[in-house]
């Protein structure tokens, strides 16, 4: 036999050779690493959200997690409106946090240094708790009268009133309660306190006890 036979026939055996031993299985595999036995694998979802279109790339196609008419959820939803939860974003206009506050509104609930605030998500958590609290106080007579009303073509709630007062600060929603829709101010971005009170309807907000002098305390 010549070389180049020899050649001819070990090129083709050592390729055979090489595929065979990749595609054989190796018989020291433990399987039992893979088994899926006894993991929760129920992952069914809503016939609506099933047949969701999500095609377009788009900022109404982003997602926050569920968590129904809640206290959660009307913080969450709140905080997406405001940053898209980002706990460390300052905006334009100067306004901090998840939850976009002024240097001015962080002084009445006992917040002195921004620059720690921003960066102290637990801190910004309790500022908006106390917040709440301060503008419920304020509004505790108008949220009374108003509750279950409609103005202005929107029904009046207490957790759309407190996030009105979040956006524009307590008297404007006076006002706007009180002229029954005509004073519908709006901030730097053309957000409206009618707009708010529509968006951030009918969440529960009882959790939340009116309180004068609320300040955010770690």
């Amino acid at each position: 036999m010549t070389k180049n036979s020899i050649k001819k026939f070990l090129l083709p055996f050592a390729i055979c050779l090489l595929v065979a031993m990749g595609l054989y299985p190796d018989s020291t595999l433990n399987t039992e690493l893979y088994s899926t036995e006894g993991l929760e694998l129920d992952y069914n979802i809503s016939a609506e959200l099933a047949m969701a279109d999500f095609s377009k790339e788009s900022k109404s196609n982003i997602f926050t997690p569920h968590l129904g008419k809640s206290f959660e959820g009307f913080k969450e939803a709140l905080a997406f409106k405001e940053s898209r939860g980002n706990y460390f974003t300052v905006n334009t206009l100067g306004y901090l946090g998840k939850y976009q506050f002024g240097s001015e509104t962080l002084k009445l609930i006992g917040i002195y240094n921004p620059n720690q605030f921003l960066y102290n998500p637990e801190l910004q958590e309790k500022a908006f708790i106390a917040n709440a609290a301060r503008n419920k106080w304020i509004l505790r007579k108008d949220i009374k009268r108003f509750d279950g009303k409609f103005i202005a073509g929107v029904k009046v709630t207490e957790s759309g009133i407190l996030a009105a007062a979040h956006l524009a600060g307590p008297g404007s929603v006076k006002k706007f309660l009180r002229s029954y829709g005509g004073n519908n101010v709006a901030d730097a971005y053309g957000s409206t306190l009618k707009y708010y009170m529509k968006k951030f309807s009918g969440y529960d907000t009882s959790i939340i006890k009116p309180n004068k002098k609320a300040k955010a305390r770690l």
